[in-house]
């Protein structure tokens, strides 16, 4: 059987997006701006976290991880790009430190209630997938986390160039990568499907 590879918005679903805090806000034109990006590509937060964190505690972390350090970015955001590139380039390098214990920090001054983050809406995105789809989270789960990053942007329809750039990685790099990437999900998934 041919493993299906399927849209991430199939694979991840979507929920409430966190907000920045007040307490490091204050209600200005460019703070609404931020807040209308990052409410209408929250998608892209669940995606990562969920990619990355298995424990739901951690998929908190890593989603307040996200929006701090997109918030504290947003004054270099160049608005002649796209906002969903430069978002997933900063989750994804946020999300790849995060697993490697690099930025695993507690910010007491930033308490995850206060990003009006609903973790059971991402907990029910996993529990609400099919056998294939959990099967495919599963399997991307065990890639290391540049493969893993990869095949997410992949998924969300980058181009290999767009990929390149945000991976740091050249565009054939990223090309034959992906391609081994499939084949190794389609060898997981076959092996999975054959053994009881």
């Amino acid at each position: 059987m041919i493993f299906p590879l399927v849209p991430a918005n199939k694979l991840y679903g979507t929920s409430p997006v966190p907000s920045p805090p007040a307490s490091i806000m204050s209600e200005t034109r460019t703070d609404h701006a931020f807040l209308g990006q990052l409410q209408q590509h929250k998608a892209i937060l669940y995606k990562v976290a969920n990619a990355y964190c298995n424990r739901r505690e951690d998929r908190g972390d890593l989603i307040q991880e996200i929006v701090v350090e997109l918030w504290q970015s947003w004054p270099r955001f160049d608005p002649a790009g796209r906002f969903s590139a430069w978002m997933q380039r900063i989750a994804v390098n946020v999300a790849i430190s995060f697993y490697r214990g690099e930025s695993r920090r507690i910010r007491d001054a930033l308490p995850l209630e206060e990003f009006g983050m609903d973790l059971a809406a991402a907990d029910r995105v996993l529990d609400a997938e099919g056998d294939d789809l959990r099967a495919l989270h599963q399997l991307i789960a065990r890639l290391d986390e540049v493969n893993r990053a990869l095949i997410l942007l992949y998924l969300e329809g980058y181009s290999q160039d767009e990929m390149a750039t945000m991976v740091g990685l050249s565009a054939s790099n990223v090309a034959t990568r992906i391609n081994r990437i499939k084949q190794k999900l389609q060898r997981d998934y076959a092996a999975a499907e054959e053994s009881p």
